[in-house]
């Protein structure tokens, strides 16, 4: 009798699932539901992408989201949050379970509507009736009454920033029940009632005094609640000196605007702050950010704090495996890549592109894996000389600079080929939507260069890192190749277990599967 382990094995090599056609036009494997979803969850922003409109992506999650089990959905709606610090996709999962299984989604509520944000982005979503219902069910109230009762008068009083809906607007449907006076004189404040000062809150009675000119002190705030104000250099120092760590990345330029910077040891201060291995921990920085801080930090921020923020991503990268072996690290820098990372979406469009963070991964395998072959292509490959020994955001900035072209994912693989290299690891940074490589009858080009590369490299791995939402693949998940999505530094730690085989068969999914609820 055959073996049937060894029989399975040859099948999922040589036998793949159907080929059908990308967003581009090009030959591609359909996804699984739950690699699909899990792709969307750790990509997806409801906003344009090159190929994609929000309510196309939309559509698509709701559709695979019916043939997948709630308790999946309420492991990717974790890891998409936790991991893959997303907002969005998350807070639509959540949406999706409390019309489909209310008491998953109160076990997990905590851990993914964990910020004022997420909490409007969850009650929005149920309101719009993007599941079917448009109503709060009495699971849904009680999970965000819990939510309030969680959090203190001070942190309540914080989360009162932002519209669409405000939080007043949420006291107004869930109505919590106040712990304390305090509490029920915020909520009566919030509210626009007319209450008794003196049983607020300290830090409302304090915002108070310094809204009507009381200056001598500025209030434990969120930075948004002050800057309508009229503010001089010494509130925006005091300001500066207390920002939270996310607070200080995005506002350098306002504060040298405003003579933050002029007081000496200020710069000191904020440049310490930056590179804070637990304030960057706490902050949850996706890499890509610091990038887009640094290029858009203008010459009035002192060049020591612009340093800070390169010395800062060094730090956010440490997760970066160094591979044993020969690495092979390919960015996509096609004109696709030139898209907004999460989309287009009027008046929030982030000027990161996916051409960006493929060459922010790429700089940054190269600099842990400094015999690292990089190899960035378009409808070929193009060569660009690089440095293990300069930094992450100069090999970056050097790598997103050129191509242009269409899109051809098994280009490095063919090139690789041409030369018979040896390797160990190949990874592939893209937007998976290769078409100018679409003549093979049967396969993708990519598997097929793949199968060739491994004939020569029997042990060698391939990891696929897709940066936009898609139901496509360009190789089908098996034990040597991955398929994972996202620009979290996660990517980085699937990418190590990956290369050090400690990832099960299903990899992603897998991991997505082990997280416990």
């Amino acid at each position: 009798m055959a073996n049937r382990s060894l029989f399975g094995s040859l099948v999922e090599r040589f036998v793949s699932r159907p080929v059908v056609r990308n967003e581009a036009g090009g030959r591609a494997y359909a996804r699984t539901s739950a690699e699909a979803l899990a792709q969307y969850v750790a990509t997806g922003c409801f906003n344009a992408t090159f190929y994609a409109g929000a309510d196309a992506q939309l559509e698509r999650v709701l559709q695979l989201s019916k043939g997948l089990a709630p308790e999946f959905l309420a492991k990717a709606a974790v890891y998409g949050r936790e991991r893959g610090r997303m907002k969005d996709m998350p807070a639509l999962l959540m949406a999706v379970l409390a019309a489909r299984d209310a008491a998953q989604m109160e076990r997990i509520f905590p851990r993914v509507i964990d910020t004022p944000r997420m909490l409007r982005t969850y009650v929005q979503m149920v309101r719009a009736g993007v599941t079917g219902r448009q109503s709060f069910g009495t699971v849904s109230r009680r999970a965000i009454r819990g939510w309030f009762d969680r959090r203190s008068d001070e942190a309540v009083f914080a989360a009162s920033v932002g519209n669409d809906p405000s939080l007043a607007d949420i006291v107004r449907m869930v109505h919590p029940k106040p712990s304390a006076p305090t509490r029920a004189a915020l909520y009566g404040y919030l509210l626009g009632r007319e209450v008794d000062r003196a049983a607020l809150p300290p830090v409302v009675n304090q915002f108070e005094a310094f809204k009507a000119g009381d200056r001598a002190t500025v209030p434990d705030v969120p930075f948004q609640m002050l800057t309508a104000l009229d503010l001089g250099p010494a509130e925006w120092r005091e300001i500066a000196r207390h920002a939270s760590w996310q607070m200080t990345r995005m506002n350098l330029n306002t504060f040298a605007r405003h003579g933050v910077f002029d007081e000496a040891g200020l710069a000191e201060l904020i440049a310490s702050r930056l590179v804070d291995p637990e304030a960057i921990a706490r902050a949850g920085v996706m890499p890509y950010q610091l990038l887009a801080a640094h290029r858009a930090a203008d010459a009035s921020v002192p060049g020591r704090v612009r340093g800070a923020l390169e010395d800062a991503l060094e730090l956010a990268l440490a997760s970066v495996p160094a591979v044993e072996g020969q690495v092979f690290v390919c960015p996509d820098v096609s004109g696709s890549m030139r898209s907004p990372v999460t989309g287009r979406r009027a008046g929030a469009t982030t000027a990161v592109r996916c051409v960006d963070v493929a060459a922010l991964v790429a700089a940054a395998i190269l600099r842990k894996n400094p015999t690292a072959g990089v190899l960035p292509f378009e409808e070929d490959v193009v060569d660009v000389r690089l440095s293990p020994r300069d930094t992450v955001m100069t090999n970056a900035d050097r790598l997103a600079a050129v191509g242009g072209g269409g899109t051809s994912v098994s280009a490095p693989l063919a090139r690789l080929n041409e030369r018979r290299a040896k390797g160990d690891l190949v990874v592939i940074i893209s937007d998976n939507q290769s078409w100018v490589d679409a003549k093979w009858a049967f396969e993708t080009a990519t598997i097929n260069e793949w199968e060739v590369f491994r004939r020569r490299n029997p042990g060698a791995r391939l990891a696929l890192i897709d940066i936009q939402p898609s139901s496509t693949t360009q190789a089908v998940e098996r034990d040597d190749i991955l398929n994972i999505g996202g620009f979290s530094d996660h990517v980085f730690d699937l990418l190590a277990d990956f290369a050090a085989g400690r990832m099960e068969r299903g990899h992603w999914v897998g991991a997505i599967e082990a997280v416990a609820l």
